[in-house]
C-alpha cells in the first residue's frame, strides 16, 4: 500500500510540473509572438532612416562644369525629328539652331501646337530645362511625344550644346553658398570667448599654485 501511494504521488508531482511548463512555455511563446520589438528589421548602414534621397546639385550649379560633347552625344536622341545645323530645315520638329534665347514658336512657318504657343517667355535656362524634364508637364496637349530627361547632368550637357549651335547666351550664376545664420555666428564667438576664458582661469590656477 506505501509503495502504491508513493508511485501515485510521483506522477501527480510530475503531471503537476508538466501542466505548469506549459503554462510558463505557452506565455513565454504568446508573448514573444504579439510583442513588438524595439527596432524593426535590420540597420543599413549608409541609408537615411527616413527614406528620404538627398538633393542633388542644381541645374545653375551643373551647368558650370557642363560637357557640350557629352551635350552631342545626347542629341542624337533628338535628331530624328530635329536639325539643328544654320538654315536646316524643319523635320517632324523645328529646326533648333539658334533656339536658346528665342521664343516658343519661333521658326517661321512651323506648325507648333497651341499647348506651345501659349506657354509665355523665352527658352531660357529654366524654361528649357523644365521642357527636357518632360515636355507633356511643361506643355501639357503639346505635340511633342518625347518623354524627357530624367538625369539633371544630361538635360545640363545637352542645354551647352544647344546653345553652342547659334545661341550662345550667357549661363545662369553660379549658386552662392549659404553663409551662416547670424544667431549661429553669435553663439560660435561666444563659445569661443567662454572657451578662451576658461583657459586663462586655468593658467592663473596653476601659476598660483606654484607660487605657492
Amino acid at each position: 500500500m506505501s509503495n502504491s501511494n508513493t508511485i501515485a504521488g510521483w506522477v501527480l508531482a510530475g503531471g503537476i510540473a508538466a501542466l505548469g511548463f506549459s503554462i510558463v512555455s505557452g506565455k513565454y511563446f504568446h508573448a514573444g509572438k504579439h510583442e513588438r520589438p524595439e527596432v524593426m528589421g535590420y540597420v543599413i548602414e549608409g541609408v537615411e532612416a527616413s527614406g528620404g534621397a538627398a538633393a542633388g546639385p542644381s541645374i545653375e550649379e551643373l551647368l558650370q562644369t557642363a560637357d557640350p560633347a557629352a551635350g552631342e552625344k545626347i542629341f542624337a536622341k533628338c535628331a530624328a525629328c530635329h536639325t539643328i545645323n544654320q538654315g536646316g530645315a524643319n523635320g517632324i520638329g523645328p529646326n533648333l539652331w539658334g533656339a536658346m534665347g528665342k521664343p516658343h514658336g519661333h521658326v517661321p512657318g512651323f506648325a507648333y501646337s497651341d499647348a506651345l504657343k501659349s506657354v509665355p517667355g523665352n527658352w531660357d535656362w529654366t524654361s528649357m530645362d523644365a521642357w527636357l524634364t518632360s515636355p507633356r508637364k511643361y506643355a501639357e496637349g503639346t505635340k511633342m511625344t518625347f518623354a524627357g530627361l530624367g538625369k539633371a547632368e544630361d538635360r545640363a550637357n545637352l542645354m551647352v550644346y544647344l546653345n553652342a549651335q547659334g545661341s550662345n547666351i550667357p549661363l545662369p550664376a553660379a549658386p552662392v553658398a549659404e553663409e551662416p545664420a547670424e544667431e549661429a555666428v553669435e553663439a560660435d564667438a561666444e563659445a569661443e570667448a567662454g572657451a578662451d576664458a576658461e583657459a586663462q582661469e586655468e593658467v592663473q590656477a596653476d601659476a598660483a599654485a606654484a607660487e605657492e
